[in-house]
């Protein structure tokens, strides 16, 4: 698939700059609508170091999520999570980075692609990440969030074939998020040999950013999938924190350990 050149959008153009001034890029994710303080969190992630960061729409069918963000899902919708309530949310807030929603294409079509790619916008989202929809069936959706300045964020597997590879990072926006091990999210003890070596294969096809999620667990899992890539993706190991009731002060010294650790790499 074939997509148009593209000016930089604000998420490329915020990372890009972080990247090229000699920095690794680190983004934590979180479920919106968590509990009553997680625009505090979000707050208290960008101050610990985040470059950007992740926004779970909590769903009650999701694909790639594992366990504990699936716990974190049902907790925000038991409280009345909407979509709806989680961009009003943000555009309260201005964390001075970027803001990535990740979310499922069920929640994207019911919407109508023009009014949640506006409304995205509105409340100061600069991404999405839609797991579930393919490169084929990406156009409608990608179209109306170029035209917000909503970057369409793609994924790469371990498994994707290598002309797929470039396909995908050709149509990607913001950033390539390459999927660190085949499987759902969740904390590993041992970080995949898969991580470092996805990264590297997408690194020939494009020079936007590539950071690597799922499966990154810890600040020595970090610093080592920085070795190769641009940076990292972490979401269930501060979210089981969170969970557990680490809070604003918990989730910040958690993420400032990683920044730390792919600092000194």
């Amino acid at each position: 698939m074939t997509a148009p050149t593209a000016t930089p959008g604000l998420l490329e153009s915020a990372l890009r700059a972080r990247r090229d001034a000699g920095h690794k890029l680190l983004v934590p994710y979180i479920t919106g609508g968590l509990d009553d303080e997680w625009l505090l969190v979000l707050e208290a992630l960008s101050g610990a170091g985040a470059d950007a960061i992740e926004v779970g729409i909590p769903f009650s069918d999701p694909m790639i999520d594992g366990p504990v963000i699936q716990e974190s899902s049902l907790r925000a919708l038991a409280r009345g999570t909407t979509p709806e309530g989680v961009l009003a949310d943000l555009s309260r807030v201005d964390v001075g980075v970027p803001l990535v929603i990740m979310t499922y294409y069920n929640l994207i079509y019911r919407a109508g692609h023009a009014r949640i790619a506006g409304d995205m916008h509105q409340s100061g989202v600069s991404g999405a990440i839609i797991p579930d929809l393919p490169l084929e069936e990406v156009g409608d959706w990608a179209t109306a969030a170029d035209a917000e300045d909503v970057a369409t964020v793609l994924l790469v597997a371990p498994s994707t074939p290598e002309e797929r590879i470039a396909a995908i990072c050709e149509r990607s926006r913001g950033f390539v998020y390459a999927v660190g091990r085949m499987g759902v999210t969740g904390e590993q003890s041992v970080l995949a040999d898969s991580a470092r070596g996805v990264a590297a294969r997408i690194r020939p096809h494009t020079d936007l950013p590539v950071c690597v999620g799922i499966g990154v667990s810890n600040p020595d899992q970090a610093k080592a999938v920085c070795e190769v890539a641009d940076g990292v993706v972490v979401g269930s190991a501060l979210v089981r924190r969170l969970l557990e009731g680490a809070g604003p002060d918990g989730a910040a010294e958690f993420v400032g350990s990683l920044r730390a650790a792919i600092d000194a790499g």
